[in-house]
């Protein structure tokens, strides 16, 4: 059959992929400049001509807190030996469990359990504390302790990754990560979320830290312990001029590259981090040098303290009251390594191990809230006290405790915090939190709240849709807060 010329035509005029794409080019663009417009980072790089991501952002209203000290308690401490005293439990001890047992993680549950230390009362608000932190106990009219936290996972990983991202899988970004892409940093000179880690990263490892969708450079930074935190800090002459070189050099390459292929996130935080990286070289060291903290502080703190882990976390935590003092706006700060016991995690020796573990932060975290009281910094600085779940009331084995989500306790103290307060119960034996349960995204839009965001604001478009920290939950304590 002959189609004639009209067959000739539409043959000469055969959209191939090539020609489609080079058609619709200028259509794909506008597209992309729309939605890169809606983007903070690559709006920030059109306006100033600057990529500064981590540059001073404004809050959604007035905040109460500048910086976030989390002080993150590894393992799971047991609620019922701290901060939850429960007289039933040495009434009972040994005896079954009179409410119904969720599946532990181990299945190796005994009786009661009574704990092997003594409550006493403290403070103007006669709040009961353990022996186990005979130092933080005297701050307690400073804190805000809830005994009503719940997570929704018994496991390690998805139990850190759900209380250091709000979700319970690895991928999201942390909740430092959030405060940055948020607020951005005070000080352009250090990173706007640092990890001061005392010898132990969280089961499930970095993604702890990372910054999953959200852009590269506002990840956690790591540092780790001693007075070399940072690989390849320190500088000497005359390399930092011909580092210049090499970094302007580096830097026009990535410039040429991204103006011909355009907005590119790993370019661009690549070129954002080497900036920093060498502004850290004078930073770091000065921050890391504390020939200037007075002999009263390093005492206060524990340096001189015969236990090795004792002055571990006492480094840490007056490193992380230098950071906030230079405008960093969330520290973290992980548990150093403890005789092999690793962290709170204690399913066998209760007693030993979770001695072993207050016995290497309640000084140093003691000093830290005096030390910031005295320096003005406590009223703007919120500090957070907290691990990614509790333990059993009952018995692992003879003496241990299983994993227990269902209820367990932390505290805030510091910026906007109401202190002597205590928020919410457990049930008589401390198994199940029953009035007041205060949820991992309660707790993170507290935290948001605090720092003067909206949590249902900050959001992040990604997979089609606006994610937040918090998910599509959350809601503010409001009972604690001044």
């Amino acid at each position: 059959m002959n189609y004639g010329s009209d067959y000739r035509l539409m043959q000469d005029f055969k959209m191939t992929r090539r020609r489609m794409l080079s058609l619709c080019s200028n259509g794909f663009g506008s597209l992309s400049l729309l939605g890169l417009m809606g983007s903070k980072t690559f709006g920030n790089v059109l306006t100033s001509g600057k990529t500064k991501p981590l540059s001073p952002q404004p809050s959604h209203f007035e905040p109460k807190a500048k910086n976030v000290i989390f002080l993150y308690m590894d393992g799971g401490v047991s609620h019922v030996d701290t901060f939850d005293p429960k007289p039933l439990l040495a009434k009972e001890n040994g005896n079954p469990m009179k409410m119904r047992i969720e599946p532990t993680q181990f299945n190796n549950n005994g009786g009661v359990l009574k704990s092997p230390w003594e409550f006493k009362k403290y403070g103007q608000s006669g709040i009961e504390v353990s022996d186990l932190f005979p130092h933080v106990a005297t701050c307690v009219d400073d804190l805000a302790i809830i005994r009503s936290m719940v997570s929704e996972f018994s496991e390690h990983t998805n139990a850190n990754y759900f209380l250091h991202t709000g979700h319970g899988l690895q991928g999201r970004p942390s909740m430092g990560t959030w405060i940055s892409y948020g607020l951005g940093s005070e000080n352009q000179n250090l990173p706007g979320f640092v990890v001061l880690n005392g010898g132990l990263i969280p089961s499930g490892g970095l993604d702890n830290f990372n910054n999953g969708f959200l852009p590269a450079h506002y990840q956690g930074s790591i540092f780790q312990s001693g007075e070399s935190p940072v690989a390849n800090i320190n500088k000497s002459e005359p390399i930092p001029k011909l580092q210049r070189n090499k970094l302007d050099f580096v830097r026009q390459l990535d410039k040429r590259l991204l103006g011909r292929i355009g907005h590119t996130d790993e370019i661009e935080s690549a070129i954002t981090n080497y900036e920093l990286a060498y502004r850290m070289q004078d930073t770091v060291p000065e921050l890391t040098d504390l020939r200037g903290e007075s002999s009263r502080i390093k005492k206060l703190y524990g340096f001189d303290a015969k236990y090795a882990h004792t002055r571990t976390y006492a480094r840490q935590c007056l490193i992380a009251r230098r950071l906030v003092e230079r405008g960093v706006r969330f520290v973290e700060l992980t548990c150093p390594m403890v005789d092999g016991y690793s962290r709170w995690d204690q399913h066998g020796n209760l007693k030993g191990n979770h001695y072993k573990n207050a016995l290497a932060v309640d000084q140093p975290i003691a000093a830290l809230l005096m030390d910031l009281k005295s320096r003005g910094l406590f009223d703007e600085t919120l500090v957070v006290w907290s691990g990614e779940f509790g333990r059993t009331p009952f018995s692992q084995g003879k003496d241990g405790r299983d994993h227990n989500p269902f209820g367990f306790s932390i505290w805030l103290a510091g910026a906007g915090i109401k202190g002597g307060t205590v928020y919410g119960a457990t049930d008589p034996y401390g198994y199940k939190a029953e009035k007041n349960v205060v949820t991992v995204h309660d707790l993170h839009a507290t935290i948001l709240h605090l720092l003067g965001i909206d949590h249902k604001q900050l959001t992040y478009r990604f997979s089609g849709r606006d994610i937040r920290l918090t998910d599509v939950y959350g809601d503010v304590i409001t009972k604690i807060l001044t």
